[in-house]
């Protein structure tokens, strides 16, 4: 049986139906370790520019229980990191979220939430990176003057999506080693940084209480605080993507989630600190309340902390980050469309594989070329468009992290007795991940209808607003086009995804390059 097919059988088929070997979709099995998984993971967040740009707004909120925030919102990613290791100790396949909400709740729900969703906040995010990171480049080779301007700026933003495409369609091993160097940096600066902050005589002893998750002034600051911090976990579930590259499918990727979030949650909570201890909250000088300082602290604390020179270094690690987590995307959101297009759910050219390198060659140049393409189109529609895009991505995130977290309690419902560990493991701390995100989505939902929130509004609507649900509902049309000509995978839900076999899905069949190409 095929492992994504309903669960008609009794619990005894299902599990050795589950655990069968998942298609060979032509990727290089075995080429990427636990150390590459983890690096991936931890890139695709992009730590050093993830707390360059939400602490300080984040601590605009709730002061110095920045801290206690970041703590919070860790609880749902981590519930959340549950669901993602059990389904893939299940069904390991790189299409991870949509092959597991095909799998739960049918193809309708699987392709709009667990494939258009993912891979739209994907896309957002890609512009945004790649604009950052060509802004901090430009800045890191003395030319701050350029930064200021668009062409320059969205220039250099589109050679380092050329780049990064470049560099992913070579292979996940390259793309793994690159990682290697630039989460490197990234950690290095990030610690020197805290280090050096904590050196220093600062505006505030550390303290526990600013730990304290209870100490919040009301549920609003609350929510308001921990949404923010989603947005500063995204993306480590990116390493689930190369699970059928990975050394040990049904083990490593799992593993890679655990070690990739607790990682982030270590790192974050010493640099909040740090900073918070060097700066204090005040809303003036170099206070992280000082709502001047808020986009970017590293920015602001840099040079007092740790010199002029190297300051120059975080700037270069912010800039390192944002083209590290492009790389990472570049990686993860051709595996989604390439096991959406082996499942029958796009076009077949999205599963074409590269003969030498053994990548999704054709869904890799998409991705790449889609990106560029709206990075300049939001350029030209106004350059506040792209940070109300950003923003919005919070809300598509909390949208597939929480379905998925249903689709492991629904998938795995019949074993729930099993045992306590199966109960808690792939019940009760999924559910409860999965009922905190899409609470944070309803919540987000809420606060970004204020004309308001963000740089944008429409008829009294904020922008923020429209982007963000006007991203899902876009994929309502999309999709009925699409099920117009896969009519298969629609009309028979979690039947349609068949299994693939080496034959029907060959590298042979499937390239798109000459075989002497690099």
């Amino acid at each position: 049986m095929n492992p994504l097919e309903a669960d008609a059988e009794a619990d005894a088929g299902e599990r050795s139906d589950a655990a069968a070997a998942p298609a060979d979709k032509g990727l290089r099995s075995g080429s990427v370790s636990l150390l590459g998984a983890v690096a991936l993971g931890l890139s695709s967040v992009a730590p050093a520019y993830s707390i360059a740009v939400t602490l300080g707004l984040v601590t605009l909120v709730v002061g110095h229980l920045a801290p206690a925030a970041l703590l919070v919102g860790f609880v749902p990613i981590l519930l959340t990191a549950f669901a993602f290791r059990e389904l893939n100790k299940e069904m390991p396949d790189c299409g991870t979220t949509f092959v597991w909400t095909t799998r739960a709740f049918g193809g309708s729900t699987g392709w709009l939430a667990g494939g258009w969703v993912p891979q739209i906040a994907t896309l957002i995010a890609m512009t945004a990176l790649s604009q950052v990171g060509a802004a901090y480049l430009l800045q890191v080779v003395g030319l701050d003057s350029l930064t200021g301007n668009t062409v320059a700026v969205t220039g250099t933003a589109l050679a380092l999506l050329a780049g990064a495409t470049f560099v992913a369609r070579r292979g996940v091993q390259i793309a793994a080693s690159v990682q290697y160097v630039l989460l490197g940096l990234q950690l290095i600066a990030l610690f020197g940084f805290g280090l050096a902050a904590f050196a220093r005589h600062g505006a505030a002893a550390p303290s526990l209480a600013w730990l304290d998750p209870f100490a919040f002034g009301g549920v609003g600051p609350f929510a308001e605080s921990v949404l923010l911090c989603l947005f500063i976990y995204w993306g480590w579930d990116a390493l689930i993507t190369v699970n059928e590259e990975t050394s040990d499918a049904d083990r490593v990727p799992g593993q890679a989630v655990m070690v990739s979030t607790f990682v982030l949650l270590g790192t974050y909570l010493f640099t909040a600190f740090a900073a918070i201890s060097f700066a204090g909250t005040g809303t003036t000088g170099l206070g992280l309340g000082n709502a001047a300082n808020a986009t970017d602290i590293l920015a602001t604390l840099g040079p007092p902390v740790l010199g002029s020179a190297l300051a120059t270094v975080v700037k270069l690690a912010v800039c390192v980050s944002a083209v590290s987590a492009l790389l990472t995307c570049l990686v993860s959101s051709p595996r989604g469309s390439l096991s959406m297009a082996a499942h029958g759910a796009l076009p077949a050219a999205f599963a074409r594989i590269h003969p030498r390198h053994r990548t999704p060659a054709f869904g890799t140049m998409f991705f790449g070329g889609v990106a560029a393409a709206l990075l300049v189109l939001l350029e030209l529609v106004s350059a506040r468009f792209l940070g109300d895009a950003i923003l919005s991505i919070g809300l598509l995130i909390a949208c597939y992290y929480g379905t998925t977290a249903l689709a492991c309690v629904w998938h795995f419902r019949r074993r729930l007795r099993e045992s306590p560990r199966e109960l808690l493991l792939k019940g009760v701390l999924p559910l409860l991940g999965g009922l905190m995100m899409l609470a944070a989505f309803a919540r987000s939902a809420h606060d970004m209808i204020a004309p308001g929130y963000g740089s944008t509004s429409f008829h009294g609507v904020g922008g923020v607003f429209l982007l963000g649900i006007g991203s899902f509902v876009l994929g309502v049309p999309v999709m009925l086009v699409v099920r117009a000509r896969f009519r298969r995978f629609f009309r028979d839900g979690r039947t349609a995804v068949t299994e693939l076999t080496v034959t029907e899905l060959s590298v042979t069949d499937l390239t798109v390059t000459d075989p002497t190409e690099d």
